[in-house]
C-alpha cells in the first residue's frame, strides 16, 4: 500500500470521527403510542435544507413517500436517487472513496453489512442507537433480523427498514383446474409444476416462475429457499463454509430439476419478469417477497385478484421444520461522507419508526416487508394483508440469514456464478456446489 493511500485512509477516518461527533450532538426526539411516529418539536426545523437518499429502484415508491412525509414534518427536502439493486454497493463505495460525498443516507442490502462496515461506507451508529433507544425501540425489531442486518465487528451500521423474505404464492384457479393442493415439500412442488406445465404450456401457462437472474440477490435467493427447506446453512457456527453438506447439494438438485417446468428461461427471469408473469396468470407458482400479496390484490396491476393463496416455502429431505430464508432485506445508514449527519440520522429514525413502517406496509408497490414485531403483528397489517401476515407470523423470527462478513460480496458472486451454470446445464449440481465450497474456503481463509 502506498503512503498516499495510507494518508487518504487516515484522513478519511478522522473525518468520519468528526462527523460522528456531530451526529452524536443531535437533538432528542419523542415517540408515543402503540405505533409511534418520531415527532419533532420544531415542525420546520430543517426548512431550507436538503438530503440525498441513495436507494434501490424497487424502493422508489417507498422513498418518495418517506421524502414527502419527512418534508411535511420537518421542512427538509429529500432527493430520492435510485440505482439498480445490483449496483448500489459499488455506487455507495465509489461515492465515499472518491471523496465525492454526494449522499447522506444509503439504502444497503444487509448481506453487505460487513463490507459496508469494514470500508466505513456508513457511520458506526452504535452510540446513537443507545442514546435514542427510547425512540428507536431496538427490542421491537424481529430478533432474526436485527443483528444480521446491522452488526459487524461489534458495531451497528444502520437501522433495518425492509425485512425481506420469500414465501410461496400460487394461483388457486390454476390449481383447482388440476385438482392440486399447495405443495409442502420440494418434491411435491416439482410434481405440481410439472403437471401444470405439461398440461398448459401450449397456452403459455407454466408451472412455476423461477427467479434465476444472475445477480446474487436473485438467483441466490432462489437457492436459499431450497437450502433452508432442506435444513442447510450457508456457514457453520464457526464461520466456515457449510456448503459441503448433503442439504446444500440437494438444494442445488432441486433447483436444476425445476428448469424444464419453469417459465422460460430462469436465467433471464428476475423479479421484473417473474412478478408480471404471476400477476397475469402465466405462472402458477412463484417464490417471492411477501409484498407480492399486496400487488396481487390490486386490480390495477393484477389479473388474479382473489385467485391466489400463499404458504410457507416447502421442506425437503429429512428436514421437517419449514424455515424462511432472509432474502434481500435493507437497512438505512448514514453515509460516512455526509456533511449533515444529524439530519441524516433524524431521517433514518423517522423512516424506520413503527408508524412509517406500517404506512409503507399498507402502500401498494412500496416493496417493504415487516422488520418490526409491532408492524408484523399490527391490526392494520393483519387487516390489509391477512394471508401474508398469517404466513409470516412466527416464521420471520427464525429466518436463515446470508453471510454478512466483509467477504460476503465475493461469496455471493461465487455462488451466483456456479448456480447460473447449473441452470444453463454447464455444471452438475454436485460439481457446482463442490466448486463453490472450494471457492468459499479460499475466500474465507484469505
Amino acid at each position: 500500500m502506498s503512503k498516499d493511500k495510507v494518508s487518504d485512509q487516515t484522513t478519511g477516518a478522522t473525518r468520519r470521527k468528526v462527523l460522528l461527533g456531530a451526529a452524536s450532538a443531535g437533538i432528542g426526539l419523542a415517540a408515543s403510542g402503540a405505533l409511534p411516529r418520531v415527532s419533532f418539536g420544531d415542525a420546520q426545523k430543517y426548512a431550507g435544507k436538503s438530503l440525498n437518499l441513495l436507494i434501490i429502484q424497487p424502493h422508489v415508491i417507498a422513498g418518495r413517500k418517506l421524502a414527502a412525509d419527512f418534508e411535511a414534518l420537518t421542512g427538509a427536502k429529500v432527493n430520492v436517487i435510485a440505482v439498480p439493486y445490483d449496483q448500489l454497493l459499488a455506487k455507495a463505495t465509489l461515492d465515499v472513496q472518491s471523496g465525492a460525498n454526494q449522499y447522506d443516507v444509503i439504502d444497503y442490502w444487509f448481506a453487505n453489512v460487513g463490507a459496508i462496515g469494514q470500508d466505513e461506507i456508513t457511520l458506526d451508529v452504535t452510540a446513537l442507537i443507545e442514546r435514542d433507544k427510547a425512540e428507536i425501540q431496538p427490542d421491537d425489531y424481529l430478533g432474526s433480523l436485527y443483528d444480521p442486518y446491522t452488526l459487524y465487528d461489534g458495531k451497528r451500521w444502520g437501522l433495518p427498514y425492509d425485512g425481506d423474505s420469500h414465501v410461496l404464492f400460487f394461483n388457486k384457479e390454476i390449481f383447482d383446474r388440476h385438482g392440486l393442493k399447495a405443495p409442502t415439500t420440494w418434491d411435491e412442488y416439482l410434481q405440481t409444476a410439472k403437471a401444470i406445465t405439461e398440461a398448459e404450456s401450449k397456452n403459455g401457462i407454466y408451472g412455476a416462475a423461477v427467479l434465476g437472474g444472475k445477480a446474487p440477490i436473485i438467483i441466490g435467493s432462489t437457492y436459499a429457499n431450497r437450502l433452508a427447506g432442506f435444513g442447510g446453512s450457508f456457514l457453520t457456527p464457526e464461520g466456515r463454509s457449510a456448503l459441503d453438506s448433503a442439504a446444500a447439494v440437494e438444494a442445488a438438485k432441486a433447483l436444476k430439476d425445476i428448469v424444464p417446468y419453469a417459465l422460460p428461461t430462469p436465467l433471464e427471469t428476475r423479479f421484473e419478469e417473474g412478478l408480471p408473469a404471476f400477476l397475469s396468470g402465466k405462472a402458477a407458482i412463484i417464490e417471492f417477497w411477501s409484498d407480492l400479496g399486496v400487488y396481487a390484490n390490486d386490480p390495477k396491476s393484477s389479473k388474479i385478484v382473489d385467485k391466489w393463496e400463499v404458504v410457507r416455502n416447502p421442506i425437503g429431505g429429512s428436514n421437517k421444520t419449514p424455515r424462511l430464508a432472509l432474502n434481500a432485506g435493507y437497512v438505512f445508514g448514514i453515509a460516512s461522507g455526509s456533511k449533515q449527519p444529524d439530519l441524516a440520522w433524524d431521517f433514518i429514525k423517522f423512516a424506520t419508526g413503527a408508524k412509517e413502517q406500517t404506512d409503507l406496509l399498507l402502500t401498494t408497490a412500496s416493496g417493504i416487508d415487516p422488520s418490526r414485531k409491532s408492524t408484523l403483528y399490527s391490526d392494520a397489517y393483519k387487516k390489509f394483508a391477512p394471508k401474508v401476515q398469517n404466513v409470516l407470523a412466527g416464521a420471520l423470527e427464525n429466518g436463515l440469514a446470508w453471510p454478512t462478513g466483509p467477504n460476503s460480496p465475493q461469496l455471493q458472486q461465487s455462488l451466483a456464478d456456479n448456480l447460473a451454470l447449473i441452470l444453463s446445464g454447464d455444471k452438475s449440481p454436485e460439481q457446482a456446489i463442490a466448486d463453490t465450497h472450494k471457492s468459499w474456503i479460499g475466500i474465507i481463509g484469505a
